[in-house]
């Protein structure tokens, strides 16, 4: 499942193109939020796709050297432990990622390169030795040591960020969240399951969609409202004026403003503390702080004013 931070982020980023953009109406850029989310999906189930392709590179070298003109005992009988992974094996005939794989068409053509760098960076490791050495063979120890090369290996990858940034541009943002939704997919694989083991969502089903529903009527709501919020801020403003101000940070106070109004079931910390970290990340040094002082005044006025959305039980405060 894909997290509400990351859907924040995109809507950010909608935001951003769509003001750039003056002749893109509301609904033309809501589709191209829901395209780019969507394309997250297509990197995780990627992501998923390379274990098998590794396993598919060790298998013909194994075979090459077994065809060498004098081959060594190693050659003729190879440790095979990697390419045997029986979670490998269970990525590999996994029917959900398999009917995915190719309705998304998610295959890798000609990059045998990327993928030998991948393996000769995963046998480097000393955790590669210690497994392939183990005599004993588990399932456990087979997922544990695909969890350590998810983490250690593909996760700070520079190779693999750049192939699938040359893919697709939005992949860069969307590196650690697809890798993050993979390992813990991964981590929920069970023996038991065998070829049937759950392939998280891109959301999950239910039966208001809450989560689709969050980051279109986000994207939506603020837009259309824009110029409402915008002088909402102006009001707070203390020795600023409003075109001084951050377009980034506009942009996040607006959409604090959106949630607090309009989302009635976030609590308001929650709300607050997420723009705040935004701001942290993608606006500038000081962003955070002005931001917090910010909102906490608008906060103020929407509460005299009766228009702080707010319904349940701890939800002001928390």
């Amino acid at each position: 499942m894909i997290s509400r931070r990351y859907l924040r982020t995109k809507v950010m980023q909608a935001i951003f193109a769509h003001e750039m953009n003056p002749l893109e109406d509301v609904a033309e850029g809501a589709q191209k939020l829901a395209t780019t989310i969507d394309s997250c999906y297509n990197l995780f189930l990627y992501f998923f796709s390379i274990f098998p392709e590794i396993k598919s590179y060790c298998l013909k070298k194994i075979e090459e050297r077994k065809k060498k003109n004098f081959p060594t005992e190693e050659d003729l009988n190879p440790n095979t432990k990697f390419v045997d992974n029986a979670v490998i094996e269970g990525i590999e005939n996994n029917r959900a990622l398999n009917i995915l794989w190719k309705e998304r068409k998610i295959f890798w053509n000609d990059h045998n390169e990327l993928i030998a760098a991948l393996y000769r960076q995963i046998s480097q490791t000393q955790e590669f030795n210690d497994y392939m050495n183990n005599p004993e063979r588990s399932y456990k120890e087979d997922k544990a040591f695909l969890l350590f090369v998810v983490e250690n290996v593909f996760a700070p990858n520079e190779l693999l960020h750049w192939f699938f940034e040359e893919k697709n541009a939005n992949w860069f943002d969307d590196f650690n969240e697809a890798m993050l939704m993979f390992y813990k997919n991964l981590d929920g694989f069970k023996e038991i399951s065998g070829d049937n083991n759950k392939i998280t969502p891109l959301y999950v089903k239910s039966a208001d969609d809450a989560d689709r529903k969050f980051a279109q009527d986000l994207f939506t709501k603020t837009v259309v409202h824009d110029e409402e919020y915008s002088h909402m801020i102006d009001m707070r403003l203390q020795n600023w004026e409003l075109e001084r101000v951050a377009q980034m940070d506009m942009i996040l106070m607006k959409m604090a403003i959106c949630e607090l109004m309009e989302f009635p079931e976030i609590p308001i910390k929650v709300t607050i503390n997420e723009y705040i970290e935004l701001a942290r990340w993608y606006s500038s040094e000081k962003s955070g702080g002005f931001i917090n002082g910010m909102l906490d005044r608008i906060m103020d006025d929407l509460k005299q004013d009766g228009k702080l959305n707010k319904s349940g039980k701890g939800l002001i405060n928390n």
